[in-house]
């Protein structure tokens, strides 16, 4: 069996994958858990890509994923098995038109991307999530893997535990 790591060829498998027109949750679950991004499906390592579709759903400028994958190849780490770049995140959303800021606390943003710790640093993963405020709640977008639909917090604190986050982009929306 052969292994294709090229951009191209990811590309042209996740194309064949039809998706809905919608936010997306749950990166193990559905059509969007069989795309491929670096060496694994995005069930694995997809959660930066999906992080940024939905932040460009959020403010108007909705793009295909498999668009955003491709874009986002350039930034794989380690063929992709431990995603994407997520200090690079900011360039998939400049190319396709998205206004944000990096920051360094969520304070009171509207919306935003974080990458967090899912454990203890550096001993267990990092994932990157996209919220958007909505009242005193927060609103999280693939929270987790095998949950398909949105999760909502009271803090911040709440999504990245007790370490600090990873990076921080307010997403602003005209």
């Amino acid at each position: 069996m052969k292994i294709q790591t090229t951009r191209k060829a990811n590309y042209d498998h996740n194309l064949a994958c039809k998706l809905g027109d919608r936010m997306i949750n749950g990166q193990g679950m559905g059509d969007v858990s069989k795309l491929k991004y670096g060496l694994c499906h995005m069930s694995f390592n997809g959660c930066e890509v999906i992080s940024v579709y939905n932040a460009l759903r959020y403010v108007g400028k909705p793009q295909p994923l498999q668009e955003v994958a491709y874009f986002l190849e350039k930034y794989r780490m380690l063929l992709g098995f431990f995603g994407c770049n997520m200090f690079r995140l900011g360039n998939a959303l400049e190319k396709f038109g998205a206004e944000y800021e990096r920051i360094s606390e969520v304070g009171d943003t509207p919306a935003f991307i974080i990458s967090f710790w899912t454990g203890r640093p550096f001993l267990s993963s990092a994932h990157t999530v996209f919220c958007v405020r909505e009242g005193k709640r927060i609103k999280v977008y693939n929270r987790y893997n095998n949950c398909d639909t949105v999760r909502y917090v009271d803090s911040p604190e709440k999504i990245y535990g007790k370490h600090k986050p990873l990076v921080i982009y307010a997403i602003k929306k005209k």
